[in-house]
């Protein structure tokens, strides 16, 4: 009852002092700016459980039949022990890792493609494959090829009914219709030789794979085509190679597109049979002189690429010329002697000898033979050059009447 005004107040304070800090709690206790830092602590430290949930779920991820990458951490005489990310190694036996001459083809610490075979076996390990991760990337490969129409890579192997059979990394067949754009007689002449093919089948489960070789010539010729129409046009030089011989010209590739080479147009002088000249395959040069690209008709030519020798003809044969040259064939009213490549003179029977005797050039020439003559007269227009070999014999008669 006598307290004073100050020890009530005294009182009063350290009341309100007790009961404030009944009431705080630890996080009123912590200062604002350290609790935020706190939370954050709190939600970087891993949860365990959710660790363990994306352990089990890359677990899940490696399945058999699937390529994964993975390192090589040891090597046995029987294993090679490759890391995947499993709980354990997986093994592969070494002799997926031996060459041909017995050598070892594994490190420590090489990255390699294996396949997994099987999860567990008795002794908990992982059996792996590399060989068959080649296989599936493989057949990947032929898939995709397959899909997206690539060409692929195979050597010929053998022949089997039907046709032959191909090595692309699997065994595949090439039907005989499919190995050419026009039939092969003898297929077994191709064995052993690489070229492309498109793959026009596949059937994964029984590994059966057809091939086509015709349809990548067919790509190949088309390309080759258009490219040959953007240079075709009147007087235009291109190269070719000659693809059959008749007995009127050639006809020659110019890469994708065939024209013809009249026996008129092969030389100056006088060709017999083309076959005299060229063989099939031969790379020549040609001229185009006709072009009619709606029916595809194009006319070629050989001896417009050099000057023509008649045009000299008068200049370089005046009359009264000797003139040496071989005797290219005999008919009944004498004998045509070629000049030089192109022109050829005519040496009628009369003026072949003074001996009157003689009806038929064969009496005193053979073709093949080179003979000395007179040229009597040139007249390049009609192109033609008279000889004689008697005006020689004779000094004393070297008019021309």
């Amino acid at each position: 009852m006598g307290n004073t005004t100050e020890e009530r107040a005294e009182h009063t304070f350290s009341v309100d002092k007790s009961v404030d800090l009944t009431l705080l709690d630890d996080k009123e206790l912590i200062p604002e700016d350290r609790e935020e830092g706190a939370d954050e602590l709190q939600e970087n430290i891993p949860d365990h459980h959710d660790f363990m949930e994306l352990f089990e779920e890359n677990l899940k991820s490696i399945r058999e039949g699937k390529v994964v990458k993975g390192e090589i951490v040891q090597i046995d005489k029987e294993f090679v022990l490759v890391d995947i990310g499993y709980k354990s190694e997986g093994q592969i036996r070494i002799a997926e890792f031996t060459n041909p001459r017995g050598g070892l083809t594994a490190r420590v610490g090489d990255e390699v493609d294996v396949v997994l075979v099987r999860k567990e076996d008795k002794s908990g390990r992982i059996i792996l494959s590399k060989e068959k991760a080649a296989k599936v990337k493989l057949w990947d490969k032929i898939e995709e090829s397959f899909r997206k129409q690539h060409t692929i890579k195979g050597r010929i192997i053998s022949l089997v009914k039907g046709g032959l059979c191909v090595d692309i990394g699997v065994q595949a067949f090439l039907p005989g219709s499919q190995v050419d754009l026009r039939p092969v007689r003898d297929l077994s002449t191709l064995i052993g030789t690489e070229h492309d093919f498109k793959i026009v089948k596949v059937e994964k489960r029984d590994e059966n794979i057809v091939l086509s070789r015709r349809a990548t010539l067919e790509a190949e010729q088309k390309a080759l085509r258009e490219k040959t129409l953007a240079l075709l046009e009147k007087d235009a030089i291109l190269n070719g190679i000659v693809t059959n011989i008749k007995d009127y010209g050639l006809f020659v590739d110019l890469g994708g597109m065939v024209g013809l080479v009249h026996i008129t147009d092969l030389s100056w002088g006088r060709v017999a049979r083309p076959s005299d000249l060229y063989q099939v395959g031969d790379e020549i040069t040609v001229k185009v002189l006709k072009l009619n690209k709606e029916k595809e008709r194009i006319s070629l030519g050989l001896k417009q690429l050099t000057p023509n020798p008649w045009n000299e003809a008068e200049e370089k044969y005046p009359i009264h010329t000797r003139v040496k040259g071989k005797v290219l064939s005999l008919v009944e009213y004498g004998a045509f002697v070629e000049v030089e490549k192109g022109i050829e003179g005519l040496i009628q029977v009369s003026e072949l000898s003074w001996n009157e005797q003689i009806r038929h050039p064969s009496q005193v020439l053979s073709v093949g033979d080179v003979v000395e003559a007179m040229v009597l007269s040139v007249d390049a227009a009609k192109r033609r050059i008279s000889l004689s070999m008697k005006r020689l014999e004779n000094p004393l008669d070297n008019t021309i009447e």
